[in-house]
């Protein structure tokens, strides 16, 4: 029996969306399908991510979790004591991590990371951006990079980790990884670049870098 390719449906209904203009449609569908068993989400470990867990500290104040997906890094950085709001565009996956984690102290919610709650406006003292700025085209890059980077309150701090790739470098999307540029693109309106570090293990490329807002 052959295995599954765990990206496949991922690619699938993102060409799909894609050739109808709809950039970020395919999340819904995606975890729709996988609530019905038709379809993998290729990102689901079921654990946060490792490098979310290797930097992050107990704290306190406001986090937002972008992209949230099924919920595990919501709920670790819930764990570390931040008053914790995780946000995805699909409500599917809302549902989903709602009933993965009954009574959570996390309040999730559906949202669009391109237009934002106002009340967001620069309202968290931790972000969280775990690989969604990648998956969306290129085109959108920039707008949702200074999306994420409005979220971040005087004082506060982002995290970015994502995949990585050089400049002009090949693509098999999705995901589309982050170049250099790009990430440097997040110390935008008033942020300040802390530490980016370039990861390399063999031919896997990941960014984690921080960010802080001067108060």
């Amino acid at each position: 029996m052959t295995e599954r390719d765990p990206d496949a449906d991922a690619i699938r209904l993102a060409a799909e969306s894609l050739g109808k203009g709809d950039p970020t449609g395919w999340f819904e569908r995606l975890y729709a399908e996988s609530a019905s068993g038709d379809a993998i989400v290729p990102w689901d470990s079921r654990s946060p991510h490792p490098l979310l867990v290797e930097w992050a500290r107990a704290g306190q104040g406001r986090a937002l979790v972008v992209g949230a997906g099924l919920g595990d890094d919501a709920e670790h950085v819930a764990g570390l004591g931040y008053e914790t709001v995780a946000f995805d565009v699909s409500e599917s996956a809302v549902r989903l991590a709602e009933e993965r984690f009954p009574g959570s102290r996390v309040r999730y919610q559906a949202a669009d990371l391109l237009d934002p709650p106002a009340a967001w406006r620069q309202a968290f003292d931790l972000v969280v951006e775990v690989m969604t700025v990648q998956a969306l085209p290129e085109p959108l890059h920039a707008r949702a990079i200074a999306a994420v980077a409005e979220f971040v309150r005087p004082g506060g701090t982002l995290l970015v980790i994502a995949s990585g790739r050089e400049e002009g470098g090949p693509v098999f999307a999705p995901p589309w990884p982050l170049t250099p540029s790009e990430i440097a693109a997040f110390a935008a309106g008033g942020l300040e670049t802390v530490e980016v570090e370039d990861l390399r293990d063999g031919e896997r490329h990941r960014w984690r870098a921080t960010f802080h807002r001067p108060a």
